[in-house]
C-alpha cells in the first residue's frame, strides 16, 4: 500500500513521555513533524524488511545463478 501524501494529515491521539516532551517543545521542535518522519522511516524499514523476507528464496536462487553462471557483462567489464 502506498504511503499517504505528505499534505494528507489525520490527526490522532499519542502517548509521550513527560520529559521528553517538555524539552522537545523548549527546544520548538514539532512534536508533530517529527512523529511522523520518524514513523515514515520505521514503515519503510519494515516495508524493506518484509520484501527481503518474502523474496529471499528468489534473491539467494539469483545469487547462486551469479555464482554459477556470472554475469552477462563479466567479458565486457574493463575494472
Amino acid at each position: 500500500m502506498p504511503v499517504a501524501a505528505a499534505s494528507t494529515r489525520k490527526a490522532t491521539n499519542i502517548t509521550l513521555s513527560a520529559d521528553v516532551l517538555a524539552e522537545a517543545k523548549a527546544l520548538g521542535i514539532n512534536i508533530s513533524r517529527a512523529c511522523d518522519e520518524y514513523l515514515r522511516g520505521l514503515v519503510k524499514a519494515e516495508r524493506e524488511r518484509q520484501w527481503r523476507e518474502n523474496n529471499q528464496a528468489a534473491i539467494a536462487a539469483y545469487n547462486a545463478r551469479v555464482e554459477r553462471q556470472g554475469v552477462f557483462s563479466d567479458g565486457l567489464r574493463a575494472f
